[in-house]
């Protein structure tokens, strides 16, 4: 005998466990340990949700549950507007596997009229919601996530080889303002690596020259550009600016302990990669939670033994792979996602396409970081550098 929608749904509510919305909010007041899905359609959710809940379209819940709803034996309240659809939803995944479903009954209208908590979604633009739809899809990082991305700031040191793929794809990602320090030209020489520029910009400045490839790639992203060198008499003026992440993306000894030793006293991380050749190197210096970069470098090596660009050549393909996994360790510092390489560096061999990881460690004896420091204060870091040479 076939059955009527009202014969199904009250088979679907005798077969699925219900929890009262005053129940559900005992739960989240407790913090207990429940998973909440929203299963509406994405206009409903963007006029607000329950907090914290994770969002999986009804019509997307048999091809999503298992990327955004991982675990199986998680206890899970799935609502929707009403009561009806969550009921259904909650017995598919009850047919997919899970073990611990419910159904929120009745739904997010009486929540909100009821006066519960609703959160609101990330106030992204049409535009943003279509230029950004990739990772919208990921729980990683959703509409909150990107909405952290957009009101970011990274400090870009470099607008060379490194600095290159990392200004590109930290823009495309929607960090909302770049910082770039460089105080070159473009020059022929540096097309072979360096893809923010191009012909037309030979002998113009980089950091307008990136400004220019970055407004063009994304308009979201403001650019804040810095025409000098660094030195200890503007890295106070140019990082007292609420960076949230450095990029660094230098080639010269001086500089690099200047920027740890400014990073180290105003705790802001530094996402350091090097190029030598055909090999790569990048680990993240984030103060006091893992070594500085005078804890793995306490003085620059002899002049032989880390000659330039200029003068060694690189591989013009390499900085491009280290300079995109220095964006990759900004984006999920910004995001909080994932293991950054805090104490570890990984290294990059190109000719025998292998990576490996190192263990870093902290040196309790570091003049600058470790338990009695001795450099308190800017020093002379081209002499620095300079001594035994």
């Amino acid at each position: 005998m076939s059955k009527t929608y009202a014969d199904l749904l009250q088979d679907v509510r005798h077969a699925v466990t219900q929890v009262t919305l005053e129940e559900l909010d005992r739960r989240i007041r407790e913090r207990e340990a429940i998973t909440v899905v929203d299963v509406r359609e994405k206009d409903e959710w963007r006029q607000g949700f329950v907090p914290g809940a994770i969002h999986v379209p009804r019509g997307f819940l048999e091809m999503q549950a298992e990327q955004k709803l991982p675990d199986k034996n998680a206890r899970i309240v799935v609502y929707c507007a009403g009561g009806i659809r969550s009921a259904f939803a909650a017995r598919t995944l009850t047919e997919l596997g899970y073990t611990r479903v419910e159904s929120a009954n009745p739904g997010f209208v009486r929540w909100k009229d009821t006066g519960f908590p609703v959160e609101k979604p990330a106030d992204l633009t049409k535009d943003q919601l279509e230029r950004y739809s990739r990772h919208l899809l990921l729980p990683e990082v959703g509409e909150k996530g990107q909405e952290k991305l957009l009101k970011s700031r990274v400090l870009l040191l470099g607008a060379g080889g490194l600095g290159s793929p990392a200004a590109l794809y930290l823009a495309a990602a929607g960090v909302g303002t770049i910082g770039i320090v460089d105080n070159d030209a473009v020059d022929a020489s540096n097309l072979q690596r360096q893809v923010l520029h191009g012909t037309d910009r030979v002998g113009t400045s980089k950091v307008e020259s990136a400004k220019k490839t970055i407004a063009n790639l994304n308009p979201d992203v403001k650019v804040l550009t810095f025409d000098e060198r660094l030195n200890s008499d503007n890295v106070d003026r140019i990082f007292d600016q609420g960076w949230d992440v450095i990029v660094d993306g230098l080639d010269n000894f001086p500089t690099r302990y200047l920027v740890n030793d400014a990073s180290v006293w105003k705790k802001i991380p530094v996402v350091h990669g090097s190029i030598f050749r055909f090999d790569g190197q990048v680990t993240t210096f984030w103060p006091y939670q893992g070594p500085c970069y005078r804890c793995l470098y306490p003085e620059p090596p002899p002049p032989h033994l880390a000659p330039s660009c200029a003068e060694a050549g690189v591989l013009g393909i390499l900085p491009g792979v280290v300079g995109t996994i220095q964006a990759t360790e900004a984006i999920k510092i910004l995001l909080g996602q994932g293991q950054p390489l805090v104490g570890r560096l990984l290294t990059y061999d190109s000719l025998k396409m292998q990576f490996r990881t190192l263990k870093l460690r902290r040196d309790k004896d570091c003049p600058l970081c470790g338990e009695s420091p001795s450099i308190t204060k800017y020093v002379d870091y081209e002499g620095f550098c300079n001594v035994g040479r």
